[in-house]
């Protein structure tokens, strides 16, 4: 199994082209199953989940040809409507295979999944949306099975569907079921983040009848066929933060290209607050990090406030500068697993409930730690990179699978990171 040794005390210097986002390419991948056409996808980031989702859907029968950061599908002929757990267990994005393969054939069996052990995440939403468009649902053995044999044509029917809390997964779950119901779907308390809307505009592209994009509304006029596609993903906002934030903590000057500074916003106001300079260009965010870092106050909640997968990164920042501060995680239960290592490596921490205490001014000192999730993996770096002497980071796994080359891409910035097997 793979693993990072850092050398840490290495300023950041230079430029950094941002990757494609993962959890826009996931569900945008997974839509080509609405059409029986060519989709030809670009700025596809290699990562583990990305190639977990091709397995999937050729598993399903999709025809898959990815190169690079392009990937060209056709779902045409997809003879399989079963998602088995040795595929997705390891990624919790596999349940969006569920409303896609209801509303297009009529039948899917899906696994319950697994990911990160960041918390439960019940797809309670997802379930209850579809039931209200009419699937039959029975959950057994952990598997999801679903059926629309009962309903008129065997197709899903438009209702209005009010989503208990706010859900990224269930919102793109039923968005795309309700692109080829009959009928018009109403998604109410739908989430915003902009994942989704870059969802929401390839199935535009594809053919699709969406109002309200962006906003808790959104309104679907189903349709019966969606047609060929070519398009871009967008940047990987968690990525560009990461970056930002390491920027600041090294005392480095990096600039971040390749991004839409206005979804940035949240992040970009806290690396401000920390002291560090930022200035934004129309596809650019540059840092420059300040000798005396400011801990910043963190509360997560649904975009457009400050994103849960940002707070880790923030953490590391926290324990190196100055003042007492609080971290309050509102999204996930249980994702401060990250703080013991970082505890490990000198922080002072301590956790009440859903809230973390940080006090600064902490030294770090390089030792051995273990991801425990994909984002609390790049706290840890972030740590190491300021730490005195050797870090050395197990079960980076978790790493691959969302951040396309981050040691190649850190190292071309002065850093100093090997992989070792």
């Amino acid at each position: 199994m793979d693993k990072l040794v850092i050398e840490g005390g290495f300023p950041l210097e230079g430029e950094v082209c941002i990757s494609g986002a993962k959890n826009a390419a996931l569900p945008i991948l997974i839509s080509s199953l609405l059409s029986d056409e060519a989709v030809n996808l670009q700025n596809v980031p290699n990562l583990q989940d990305i190639e977990t989702c091709i397995d999937l859907l050729s598993e399903l029968g999709v025809s898959v040809n990815h190169q690079d950061n392009a990937c060209f599908l056709k779902a045409n002929d997809v003879n399989n409507f079963d998602a088995p757990y040795d595929l997705v267990k390891t990624m919790r994005a596999s349940i969006l295979v569920l409303g896609p393969l209801l509303a297009k054939h009529g039948e899917a069996k899906v696994s319950l999944p697994g990911g990160c052990a960041i918390g439960s995440r019940p797809v309670d939403i997802h379930i209850k949306g579809l039931e209200l468009m009419g699937a039959k649902i029975i959950i057994d053995k952990g598997y999801i099975s679903a059926s629309t044999a009962n309903l008129p044509n065997k197709k899903l029917q438009g209702c209005r569907i009010f989503m208990d809390q706010v859900t990224v997964g269930g919102t793109e779950n039923l968005m795309m079921a309700a692109v080829l119901a009959e009928g018009i779907t109403i998604l109410e308390n739908a989430a915003k983040e902009p994942e989704i809307v870059d969802l929401g505009n390839c199935l535009i592209k594809m053919g699709a009848i969406i109002e309200g994009l962006g906003t808790d509304k959104i309104k679907i006029q189903g349709v019966s066929s969606l047609k060929e596609t070519s398009y871009k993903i967008m940047f990987d906002r968690i990525e560009a933060g990461t970056f930002m934030v390491a920027a600041a903590m090294t005392g480095g000057h990096v600039i971040c290209n390749n991004v839409n500074p206005e979804e940035m916003e949240s992040i970009t106001q806290k690396v401000k607050e920390s002291g560090a300079k930022v200035e934004v260009s129309e596809n650019s965010i540059s840092v420059t990090g300040n000798k005396k870092l400011e801990s910043v106050k963190i509360i997560t909640a649904p975009y457009p406030a400050f994103p849960t997968d940002m707070q880790a990164q923030f953490m590391a920042l926290n324990v190196v500068a100055e003042g007492v501060s609080e971290i309050t995680e509102t999204i996930f239960e249980n994702r401060f697993m990250h703080a013991q290592e970082l505890i490990r490596m000198g922080a002072e921490i301590d956790i009440k409930q859903n809230t973390a205490i940080t006090k600064g001014n902490n030294i770090l000192t390089g030792t051995n730690v273990m991801a425990t999730d994909l984002r609390a993996s790049a706290s840890l770096v972030l740590a190491a990179l300021v730490a005195n002497g050797k870090t050395t980071i197990e079960r980076i796994y978790h790493l691959d699978r969302g951040y396309e080359k981050l040691e190649a891409k850190f190292n071309a910035l002065g850093a100093n990171i090997k992989r070792l097997n």
